[in-house]
């Protein structure tokens, strides 16, 4: 990439943010928060059959607002695509695997090109406001390196990518700033990042994680199973920092803990 997507631009104060309502995408935008930046965010209606996380957004947003911060929402509906994507994170027949993130069953939840319509048009309405509003705007997203192996479409290669096509192929490009500050970072390093953002916020950690989803499986209640990939690779990131996840999980948490350092076992 043309500059480094890990660093906000110390004159951009204007950001388009991805906002599914997991703890990566919450992390980002309290990061951009904490920096003084004012936040349109996205959310994504793909028919993915996790989706309480959008109902997660809409009570983090409520939390937010309540403590003074006013952050611009709107959810795009693509909930027609979900039965064309072959997934198991769209396919109600298809269970979603358990166990460890370096599993080779993971890639059964990848949805073929996600990142890549999701950043079509998350960039679209950053070129948007930026011609709008006269100014730098960043378009944000909350990939990481611990999504690499299983997901092609979360690799730094792949943003360079990106970058080279969206940068040829629209007017005013030069108005867009990519960050990605976590592209090169774990799921460890972006809690650490969340918990600075949220003490400069004056927020509740408890209150901020309990409104996030990262389980691509709930129950009907929207409580997490904890046996995902995606709920093995948090529950270990908190259990690197010795903190507990005050997330709902169907089971307490020392049962779900266990579960995914069996898993990591499994998979050393």
């Amino acid at each position: 990439m043309t500059v480094d997507p890990t660093r906000l631009p110390a004159d951009c104060r204007l950001a388009v943010v991805c906002l599914s309502g997991g703890m990566d995408s919450t992390s980002l935008a309290l990061n951009l928060l904490a920096q003084g930046c004012e936040l349109e965010a996205v959310s994504f209606d793909y028919g993915q059959k996790h989706s309480h996380e959008l109902q997660r957004v809409r009570q983090q947003l409520s939390y937010w607002k309540n403590s003074g911060i006013e952050v611009v929402h709107r959810v795009i509906d693509l909930s027609s695509l979900g039965a064309a994507f072959h997934s198991a994170l769209t396919d109600p027949n298809w269970k979603v695997p358990e166990g460890h993130y370096e599993s080779d069953s993971m890639k059964q939840t990848v949805v073929p090109n996600r990142n890549a319509i999701f950043s079509s048009i998350a960039y679209g309405l950053a070129l948007s406001l930026a011609d709008r509003r006269k100014e730098l705007v960043a378009m944000a997203l909350g990939v990481h390196a611990g999504d690499h192996a299983i997901y092609p479409d979360c690799r730094p290669v792949f943003y360079e990518a990106l970058e080279r096509a969206f940068t040829v192929g629209n007017w005013g490009a030069e108005g867009v700033a990519w960050y990605l500050p976590y592209l090169h970072g774990d799921k460890v390093a972006i809690l650490q990042d969340a918990r600075i953002s949220i003490e400069r916020l004056d927020l509740d950690f408890d209150t901020v994680f309990r409104n996030t989803l990262t389980c691509y499986e709930p129950d009907e209640r929207g409580r997490s199973t904890g046996r995902t990939g995606s709920d093995v690779e948090r529950i270990l990131a908190f259990h690197a920092l010795g903190w507990v996840d005050p997330v709902e999980y169907v089971a307490p948490w020392e049962e779900v803990l266990a579960w995914a350092l069996a898993c990591q076992r499994v998979d050393e």
